[in-house]
């Protein structure tokens, strides 16, 4: 796929992930996280396509949070900025030794890592008065999110491509949520975005997130449209067809009492009640 065809599909990929969940609206100010990898630069670069031609007005500035990291080329963000005439914003704070410092070595450092960076943004969007924060994860990335939460958390969940963070005072959208990452990887071999490798958590072996990616990689090359499927599974949820007690009334469906057994809507006991046991671990084969 050549460059002119790919920013066609990142594009309209893009697009109808953003009608689809009303992401930007009309005179929005929206910051667009700027890591320095090849997702944030291809963020930026759709949603700068898609504002030349979008029937909303809408206003970028990109932002990028310097985390004092040894070795980070300060100038490499500003200069690839500014050459483009972008509005941007480089934040500072040194996050880098919060981490190494409260973390032992070798232990996970995505996860504290993530919410200091979080922090941050979040109150320099305060401050600058942006509506909406533009993170760049993608559709890969929320499938992988999903399976983290299955297999390690035992939770159904991911990154929602539109969300109110808890404070209630932003609105955090994920405009890549259609696009597939090798389209992303593509588009940044094409570009020859000027990519700043992660040398605090990027770096780490063995991560969980890793053995996931490896996992649903080998299931796109067995079969392309998997992917995609996984993706409308999540759009597509029926809450009476899982097993979640507080997201669905599963109390309030009753059979037919037989005469013979004392009937629980009339708030006489529950027949099943000191009959049913904890539910206790399966016993090793």
């Amino acid at each position: 796929m050549n460059l002119k065809n790919l920013e066609k599909r990142l594009t309209y990929l893009a697009a109808n992930a953003i009608r689809d969940y009303r992401m930007i609206e009309d005179g929005d100010r929206i910051m667009v996280c700027l890591s320095g990898g090849k997702d944030s630069y291809g963020l930026l670069e759709v949603l700068r396509l898609l504002q030349a031609r979008a029937p909303v007005r809408f206003e970028l500035i990109a932002v990028n949070l310097d985390q004092k990291q040894p070795g980070w080329p300060e100038h490499v963000l500003p200069e690839y900025l500014d050459n483009l005439g972008v509005s941007f914003r480089i934040l500072e704070q040194d996050t880098y030794s919060v981490v190494k410092r409260v973390l032992p070595e070798g232990k996970t450092m995505c996860s504290l890592c993530s919410r200091l960076r979080r922090g941050a943004l979040y109150s320099a969007a305060a401050e600058m008065g942006v509506t909406k924060i533009a993170l760049g994860h993608h559709r890969d990335d929320l499938i992988e999110t999903l399976f983290l939460n299955m297999f390690y958390s035992a939770k159904l969940g991911t990154m929602p491509p539109k969300l109110r963070s808890k404070d209630g005072r932003h609105v955090v959208i994920r405009p890549l949520a259609y696009v597939p990452e090798k389209y992303l990887q593509r588009y940044a071999d094409l570009r020859e975005f000027p990519i700043i490798p992660c040398n605090l958590c990027g770096s780490q072996a063995n991560l969980k997130r890793a053995e996931i990616k490896r996992m649903i990689q080998a299931w796109d090359a067995e079969d392309p449209k998997r992917l995609n499927m996984i993706l409308r599974s999540m759009q597509n949820v029926r809450l009476s067809h899982l097993a979640d007690t507080d997201q669905f009334d599963f109390e309030s469906l009753r059979g037919k009492v037989a005469s013979d057994m004392p009937d629980p809507v009339t708030g006489e006991q529950d027949p099943f009640v000191g009959l049913v046991k904890p539910l206790e671990e399966e016993p090793a084969l």
